[in-house]
């Protein structure tokens, strides 16, 4: 029985015997919305080729087509961050919104960051949050910035990538540690393909030339962090021939998440670069033999995989210490709060730090299948789901929530042979 994702509120997941599989991922979100709006500042009469199909990439590009008084972003986070920089330099005045949640994630650093720059921007309720009241100004100076590193990076890409628009382009100091720095990498890597002058002057400066972008046409690469799933499906599946191949990564990604794969041969998964029957890259999983005994690992620098792995350390039974996942506090929920009660449902007692999880293999059996709350995070969805592999089925609340990144990825755990029911 096939799964009605319209009218399902929770679905029923069973793992099937043997995991063989080609699946095509979505393309990159992360260099989706960073592509549309450098294209955008290039005015570049090309559209960016394999675009993302999920909701952040799909409000990016509605927006940006638009361009209406009120922009409604929705759970969008990279659209709020980006769209509230690239609307400072643009003509016009906008009010940029979402839902309740995004209301309640703090966006200040980056608003006070831009008027220090001279942006317009006021906050229409509480200080400090959306929804923003923006004027434009697309001859802003820009200048010199401090700021601290531990910021969320979607602020620091957000100043860089209208910095080749500043009329005396963009000077940026980041103080303490830097989170998250491959996201930096990539944003920097893009803007440089586009014609931007762009450089690290340390390891904690950058200075973006005031020499504008130039249009030219790109192709996106598919997600490595949609990726890091079907890792967690190979490492926890009992079949010892299992085989997932992946099209469309590439060893030399620009995505910062790329790094599933060191991280994953750890846990059990041997990747390799190889051509697919097109001719084209693909990545081919298959279990390598081995599993760490203790899991020990910083994920400062890629934390949209701390769920994933968090689950499968679990469900293999491996006692682990998960640190630098103090970012993970404002996603799109408490995502270490969230881990932890859904954790406690598949019997795992994890202990929860500002910025780390510890589990010392603390398990009691599960009964019957647990029903895992999403709170409106794809990522929740995503990570849970393969728990199935290791429990006789799971149910999963508001299934619907994968759209954010992933908008395929129950019909793509079906045609790996899993069963779902509403």
């Amino acid at each position: 029985m096939g799964c009605d994702m319209q009218y399902s509120n929770t679905i029923e997941i069973t793992a099937p015997q043997a995991l063989q599989a080609r699946i095509d991922l979505p393309a990159s979100k992360s260099i989706s919305n960073r592509a549309l709006i450098i294209n955008a500042l290039s005015r570049s009469e090309f559209q960016p080729e394999n675009l993302s199909d999920c909701d952040d990439t799909r409000v990016m590009v509605a927006a940006l087509h638009d361009m209406p008084e009120v922009i409604d972003i929705g759970a969008a986070g990279t659209a709020m961050r980006f769209l509230t920089a690239y609307l400072s330099v643009v003509p016009g005045t906008h009010v940029i919104t979402g839902t309740e949640r995004m209301r309640h994630r703090p966006i200040g650093v980056l608003v006070d960051a831009l008027r220090q720059l001279g942006a317009h921007i006021e906050y229409e309720g509480e200080e400090g949050f959306p929804p923003l009241r923006i004027t434009g100004n697309p001859g802003l100076q820009g200048g010199s910035l401090t700021m601290l590193g531990n910021v969320s990076s979607q602020y620091i890409s957000a100043l860089l990538m209208i910095g080749p628009t500043l009329g005396q382009g963009l000077r940026l100091s980041l103080q303490g540690d830097i989170v998250s720095r491959p996201y930096l990498d990539m944003t920097v890597a893009m803007m440089r393909e586009f014609g931007a002058q762009v450089d690290w002057e340390s390891e904690s400066a950058l200075y973006v030339s005031p020499q504008p972008y130039q249009p030219r046409p790109y192709v996106i690469e598919n997600d490595w962090s949609a990726a890091s799933y079907w890792y967690e499906m190979v490492a926890l599946t009992a079949d010892g021939h299992a085989e997932i191949l992946l099209p469309r990564l590439y060893e030399n990604s620009l995505q910062g998440d790329k790094m599933v794969a060191m991280v994953y041969n750890d846990l059990g998964v041997q990747t390799e670069f190889i051509r697919d029957a097109q001719g084209g890259s693909a990545v081919r999983l298959t279990k390598n033999g081995e599993h760490c005994r203790f899991f020990e690992y910083g994920f400062k620098r890629i934390p949209d995989l701390a769920q994933t792995v968090a689950v499968t350390l679990c469900m293999a039974h491996t006692p682990f210490s998960m640190t630098g996942l103090q970012t993970l506090r404002i996603k799109e929920t408490d995502r270490i709060a969230a881990l932890q009660a859904e954790l406690l449902k598949l019997g795992c007692r994890v202990e929860a730090k500002a910025d780390a999880l510890d589990w010392g293999c603390e398990k009691t059996e599960v009964e019957e299948a647990p029903a895992i709350a999403t709170y409106d995070d794809h990522r929740m969805a995503m990570a849970f789901a393969p728990a199935c592999l290791r429990v006789p089925c799971i149910r999963i609340q508001h299934p619907e929530v994968v759209s954010k990144s992933y908008p395929t990825y129950w019909e793509d755990l079906q045609k790996a042979g899993f069963t779902i029911c509403s």
